[in-house]
């Protein structure tokens, strides 16, 4: 179990790997660096100018939701699909990092996390001197699209943590309705969540190709869905993999807040975009959070970040 009252963290050694992204379908090599104290989670394009290249893992930097959350500087340098590595490094307890990669996109690899805390086991987590920041939810907040709801409460009385309430509902009788509740003070995101894969549906693939999207995706890195079976040879891993993946999607989405975040959540048929919604609802209410463990975070220049390649 994650304490929320720890160190920051950091990784101790370099780690990386190769993958496909999901959407654009080309090779893209990620590594992830050792940071600082207050540095956050930074990427750092690899194939732009540098004076381009760094974008910050921040929900305000949040440009595009469909199928996966991309996040974008002011530059226009984008970096695609990081939910699934966001979601590895809050469950493994990484709180700065800088991610390298020479591509617009995070490689999707088998479509779940479980990669990445792979990846995370063998660089190692080491402590760093300064104290974590950390948010708890101080009043309500609740955002709604649609049928969607996604809403962040503060904790009970003697709660600590986080906690994540989730409902999924689809018409395919292969998902239907999927419910979950998980409560992190209790267990870990590797033992509950990190193997869940993405997921998609056989009739929508080639209307997302014509769209440019899933362009790299396969049965090797998401499980497809059709009408009467899962075409996955080897089925699912868990009878509610679906929902499980979902709840690995929020908490990725999640982690753009910049902090760990105390307070009770509730999503009912998430995504990417109600997920970054719930967030800038919640920054956007000053009453609605406090912020301990001082300072605030540190938001850096291009010339204040190492030059990682």
């Amino acid at each position: 179990m994650i304490r929320s009252e720890s160190l920051q963290t950091t990784l101790a050694n370099k780690v990386s790997c190769s993958g496909i992204g999901l959407h654009g379908g080309r090779r893209v090599h990620l590594a992830i660096y050792p940071a600082e104290a207050d540095t956050g989670i930074l990427f750092r394009r690899l194939d732009v100018p540098a004076v381009q290249a760094m974008v910050s893992a921040r929900f305000d930097a949040v440009c595009e939701s469909r199928l996966g959350t991309t996040i974008r500087n002011a530059h226009g340098t984008e970096v695609a699909t990081v939910e699934h590595l966001m979601a590895a490094l809050w469950g493994m307890g990484v709180d700065n990092a800088v991610v390298t990669l020479d591509g617009p996109e995070v490689p999707i690899m088998d479509g779940s996390s479980e990669p990445f805390v792979f990846m995370l086991e063998c660089a190692g987590i080491v402590s760093l001197s300064a104290p974590r920041r950390l948010l708890q939810v101080t009043r309500s907040v609740e955002v709604r699209e649609g049928n969607s709801i996604a809403r962040i409460e503060p904790n009970r009385e003697g709660e600590e943590g986080m906690s994540l309430g989730i409902q999924i509902d689809f018409t395919n009788k292969l998902i239907g309705r999927q419910t979950a509740h998980y409560d992190f003070s209790e267990t870990t995101f590797k033992q509950t969540l990190a193997r869940a894969r993405t997921f998609g549906f056989e009739h929508e693939v080639e209307a997302m190709h014509k769209m440019g999207l899933a362009l790299g995706g396969s049965l090797e890195n998401a499980v497809v869905v059709g009408q009467e079976r899962i075409l996955n040879e080897e089925g699912l891993r868990y009878r509610d993999e679906f929902v499980r993946h979902k709840a690995l999607d929020c908490l990725g989405d999640l982690y753009l807040a910049g902090y760990r975040i105390e307070g009770r959540f509730t999503f009912v048929r998430p995504g990417h975009a109600i997920n970054n919604q719930l967030l800038r609802a919640l920054f956007a209410d000053e009453h609605a959070y406090i912020v301990t463990s001082q300072p605030e975070p540190v938001f850096f220049s291009r010339e204040a970040v190492p030059a990682y390649a």
